[in-house]
């Protein structure tokens, strides 16, 4: 019994691994699992370097690749475990960061930092950026909602969200136009991409990661009574209002550190979840770390993706995500909407 209900969880984490190193290994040149093994340990463990093995190889496997492919892994775990809280939170398998439009107004801060030519914190300015914008765009949708619905239903924040988003996006593609030499820039920032970041990137997304994730593994027990409904967390003493600001605030933040370092990004926290629960079940203290650790999977997969299939140049990652994404949302949308008849 023990080994048949953990084994889903060695074979996720077994997979999780799996990717890493395959990310790591394909590129222009590609490098075999024992190169990217002694490289790491001569780097971080102090290993001898073998006479067969170039500094040189060293560095691009440390230095470039590693903490690409770190990035993209972390990125995705932060952005799924936010979309499995909110989709409990919300009790809407529709809803995400994305579509609430917290990624959009990270994207607009970053856009804005770009056009202007900000640098106030140095290589953390974006991330400032888009972590500021991020919580304005969640404080906004928290607020219009509570002063046209004083239940705070899902529904109507949800729907709050994706006006906000759509108005948000047109508003950096107005700020991208007008921007010069600086659209590319901006458009890329727009669709995603893990290149050229190093590891105070990681770093960053790490540590918030990290504290993010703990809390919502702290609050676990109130994300299976949120997923009930209002009622049934009443009755458990929980706060239903109190508890989903919090927890979308906790969201914002998380979404935005990862959003500021990437870029926009969507789908993979609405996918991940609905993958979990349908394998581990519904119980938080699984479907949050599992979510990080599926969607971690799911990004450096698409990242490998978008490197490899027009090789030797490179599509944008959340391209990636989108043509997987899209049939994915249909499908859950018409599903939901056949069940609720």
């Amino acid at each position: 019994m023990y080994r048949k209900r953990h084994f889903p969880i060695i074979c996720a984490l077994f997979c999780a691994v799996f990717s890493i190193v395959l990310g790591i290994g394909i590129g222009s040149v590609n490098i075999s699992p024992g190169e990217i093994f002694t490289a790491i340990g001569v780097r971080f463990f102090g290993a001898q370097l073998p006479e067969d093995m170039p500094i040189t190889t060293v560095n691009i496997i440390t230095d470039i690749r590693m903490p690409r492919v770190v990035l993209a892994f972390l990125t995705g775990a932060a952005l799924s475990a936010s979309g499995a809280a909110v989709q409990s939170v919300l009790r809407n398998p529709l809803a995400s960061p994305y579509t609430l439009g917290v990624s959009s107004g990270a994207s607009f801060g970053a856009g804005l930092v770009i056009a202007a030519g900000f640098t106030f914190l140095g290589q953390f300015t974006l991330a400032a950026a888009g972590l500021v914008f991020a919580l304005l765009t969640m404080f906004a949708a928290v607020a219009f909602t509570s002063r046209i619905d004083k239940n705070f239903e899902s529904s109507t924040i949800v729907l709050t969200g994706m006006v906000l988003s759509l108005f948000i996006s047109a508003m950096v593609n107005i700020m991208a136009n007008l921007a010069g030499e600086k659209y590319k820039q901006i458009l890329k920032w727009q669709t995603g991409s893990f290149s050229g970041r190093g590891w105070s990137s990681c770093a960053v997304v790490a540590v918030v990661s990290v504290i993010c994730i703990f809390i919502y593994m702290r609050r676990s027990k109130e994300l299976d009574l949120m997923s009930f409904g209002n009622e049934q967390a009443a009755s458990a003493g929980i706060d239903p209002a109190g508890t989903r600001r919090f927890l979308l605030i906790i969201m914002s933040v998380l979404t935005g550190t990862a959003v500021a370092f990437s870029g926009v990004i969507g789908f993979v926290d609405m996918i991940a979840p609905q993958i979990v629960r349908r394998i581990f079940g519904a119980k938080h203290s699984v479907v949050i770390p599992m979510s990080a650790v599926v969607g971690g999977t799911f990004m450096v997969i698409c990242d490998i993706a978008a490197r490899t299939v027009t090789a030797p140049s490179e599509l944008p990652v959340g391209t990636v995500t989108a043509l997987v994404g899209a049939p994915f949302f249909a499908y859950v949308f018409f599903k939901k909407r056949r069940n609720s008849q």
